[in-house]
């Protein structure tokens, strides 16, 4: 029987890392996404089939795209759209290139991507699509507008993917993870340091809180690789600080997502996750403000 094949973006570390391997030990057969030649190679060692992505570049997104179907003789099963990062500052702040760039890399280019796939996928009547979301996909939160914006303009596409494919064997579902342990945070912070000039900004002193807050949390975050087995043991039974899971908890919702015959639209993440959806459908608008601004 010939093995299942998923495509899988930002391989490289974090939850793309720990979902490549933990799909590769179900018997899925992975290609797996980085952007570096390094990763690429390390990748490969650890036998999974390792593609060049990078999504700023729409040239990447054609080749990587061309190349999974080669190598999935055309019956891609799944994709699991993951690689990503977010771009922290007060809205007034953000060029609008760094704008661009961040819908560029969370949004624009992972449609492209899927729909170059799609077609394959029609043609077999089935497929799986998940897309890694947030939950700033579901409530905002200050001082993270470019990355706020990208996931909810995500929530709306995945959810519009979910009903035009409607009936065509292929089933679309949004994995919506809170606070993750991966270097997610320390990507954060570089791209606040590199983008925003927060020594020329009114808000100086908020500036000056806000990495204080991100360093904390990156100096708590973990090596870059985890297989599965490590992140579970790494979180044991509890939470971690900051209300934060292991990428392990990722990987089991995208499980389900590509093998259950039922999966689900939305797998929230994290209490945080669950907390912020609650309250979405449940409190008023001013209590979710309320809400937001005492977590942020």
């Amino acid at each position: 029987m010939t093995a299942r094949s998923i495509l899988i973006t930002g391989c490289s570390s974090g939850i793309g890392y720990t979902c490549a391997i933990g799909m590769q030990q179900r018997g899925w057969r992975v290609l797996a996404t980085p952007r570096t030649p390094d990763n690429i190679a390390m990748l490969k060692a650890r036998g999974l089939d390792a593609l060049k992505l990078h999504y700023t570049e729409a040239s990447s997104i054609a080749a990587c795209a061309e190349q999974a179907l080669k190598l999935a003789d055309g019956k891609l099963d799944a994709v699991f759209n993951n690689g990503a990062y977010g771009q922290p500052g007060l809205v007034e702040d953000l060029s609008e290139e760094v704008k661009r760039e961040q819908f560029e890399a969370n949004f624009f280019r992972w449609h492209d991507l899927t729909t170059r796939l799609i077609p394959s996928m029609r043609d077999r009547g089935s497929g799986r699509i998940v897309q890694c979301s947030s939950v700033l996909g579901i409530i905002a939160a200050p001082y993270r507008g470019a990355y706020n914006a990208s996931k909810f303009a995500l929530e709306g596409l995945t959810d519009t993917m979910r009903l035009e494919l409607h009936g065509s064997g292929i089933r679309v579902s949004a994995i919506q993870p809170g606070p993750i342990r991966s270097r997610f945070t320390q990507r954060a912070l570089d791209a606040l340091r590199d983008n925003i000039d927060t020594n020329g900004s009114r808000h100086q002193a908020l500036y000056a809180k806000r990495i204080a807050e991100l360093e904390a949390i990156a100096g708590t975050e973990p090596a870059p690789l985890e297989t599965p087995e490590q992140a579970r043991k790494a979180t044991g039974n509890g939470l971690l600080p900051q209300y934060r899971l292991g990428p392990d908890a990722v990987l089991d919702c995208l499980i389900h997502a590509t093998e259950s015959a039922n999966p689900k639209p939305h797998y929230h993440v994290t209490y945080t996750t669950r907390m912020a959806a609650l309250a979405r459908r449940l409190l008023p608008d001013r209590w979710q403000e309320k809400l937001a601004l005492r977590s942020s």
